[in-house]
């Protein structure tokens, strides 16, 4: 079973993310939905595309777009699934959905971790627009930004994602604006309930 050209997918435990365990009791944060925060980015692949040869094989664990797997409420209030809804718990995923593959970028993505805030600067817990490169893709490379690099981003260009306990910002390569010196100061910031996934 293939499509033509979109990837089919499973959710790779469930469709929303929405139990954090906190001091080993699990704590429900959303029931909602409509919330796209809450809906699972994590999944595997059933099948890859017929028309195109890829990278990715089926049983590769990818990180897609949140509508992927969200549910709705049409207008008269029926619960119903994502547009890219197959059939037994598999979803048509087109290319530019898949944000990541076998802990590498896809396509011209990346991730960025965001930096602690300075308290005598800031009043605020991490620095707005301003991360450390995690994971890099060739078109930054070419440029000379590898892992580590320290970037500005522009203005709600990023997407929040927890990968192996850890809050990173997806992003596309054109929103990183700048690259900086490190300054000695900086640190990564990683909220405590990241980990707890």
């Amino acid at each position: 079973m293939k499509s033509v050209y979109d990837f089919i997918v499973k959710p790779l435990e469930q469709r929303y993310d929405n139990v954090k365990n906190i001091d080993g009791k699990q704590l429900v944060v959303n029931t909602n939905i409509e919330n796209h925060i809450f809906v699972s980015k994590k999944a595997v692949v059933v099948s890859t595309p017929a028309a195109y040869d890829t990278e990715i094989k089926a049983g590769d664990h990818i990180y897609v777009h949140h509508n992927v797997f969200r549910r709705y409420y049409d207008v008269k209030g029926r619960e119903k699934n994502s547009g890219t809804y197959f059939k037994e718990d598999m979803y048509f995923c087109s290319p530019q959905q898949i944000y990541m593959y076998n802990n590498k970028s896809h396509l011209n993505y990346c991730f960025v971790k965001p930096i602690k805030g300075i308290k005598d600067i800031h009043n605020k817990k991490e620095i707005e627009y301003f991360g450390i490169l995690k994971y890099s893709n060739n078109s930054l490379e070419r440029v000379g930004l590898h892992p580590g690099s320290l970037v500005v981003f522009t203005p709600n260009s990023e997407f929040e994602f927890i990968i192996k306990g850890q809050r990173l910002y997806c992003m596309k390569s054109n929103d990183i604006a700048l690259t900086h010196e490190y300054e000695g100061h900086e640190k990564e910031y990683n909220p405590s309930w990241a980990a707890s996934g």
